[in-house]
């Protein structure tokens, strides 16, 4: 009788502590607020989607809008980069002054050909950037920015190529130089980006 009420009980608490972890990084993900003096931002050199190497200092005159995520992703991002592109259409001449940036967290997988295909999907002005983990890594912490991997199978097993990433999701709107402006989820509708966008320009 009692070996009915195993492999319930089982799954209620892995399911417990998988929302629990999922819960844990969604608080970490959080990046500081507009008035929090933790510097957000940073210097950083990556590799854009059309094989390039560039560094903070060629975006240097443009406000930027960043955003963490990756191509395989199956919904936030391909949503938060057609609501970019729809909220700079919305502002006309004064969304060509902004400078719209994807940073991959999936440099395993995103090439910049990879990153190439993608892009063009959008608006024309959004750069993808890429680079090694290390150089991920590094300029997400600048960010405050989290990801992880999320690797399905038995132990022992070669990792799923069709992994998932956790990732932070939110929008960076920084000034030319360099200073943190604002921030937006990234299910935000166009005409409230839009509208936050031009409010800092």
């Amino acid at each position: 009788m009692q070996r009915r009420f195993v492999f319930p009980v089982l799954a209620i608490v892995l399911l417990l502590a998988g929302s629990l972890t999922w819960s844990a990084f969604q608080r970490l993900s959080e990046p500081p607020a507009v008035t929090s003096p933790i510097p957000v931002g940073g210097a950083f050199a990556l590799v854009n989607h059309l094989g390039r190497t560039v560094t903070d200092a060629d975006f240097r005159d443009r406000h930027l809008l960043v955003f963490f995520g990756y191509v395989f992703c199956p919904d936030v991002c391909p949503t938060a980069m057609s609501t970019i592109t729809d909220a700079l259409e919305r502002l006309g001449s004064l969304g060509a002054k902004i400078q719209p940036l994807f940073i991959s967290v999936d440099p395993d997988r995103d090439t910049p050909e990879v990153l190439n295909s993608f892009v063009e999907n959008f608006h024309p002005s959004i750069v993808g950037l890429t680079g090694s983990p290390e150089q991920i890594a590094k300029v997400a912490k600048g960010y405050h920015a989290y990801f992880m991997k999320v690797l399905e199978g038995e132990e022992g097993e070669e990792p799923d190529e069709d992994y998932l990433m956790y990732h932070t999701s939110n929008l960076y709107m920084m000034a030319p130089g360099g200073k943190f402006l604002a921030r937006f989820r990234h299910d935000i509708s166009p005409d409230e980006l839009a509208a936050g966008l031009r409010k800092h320009m």
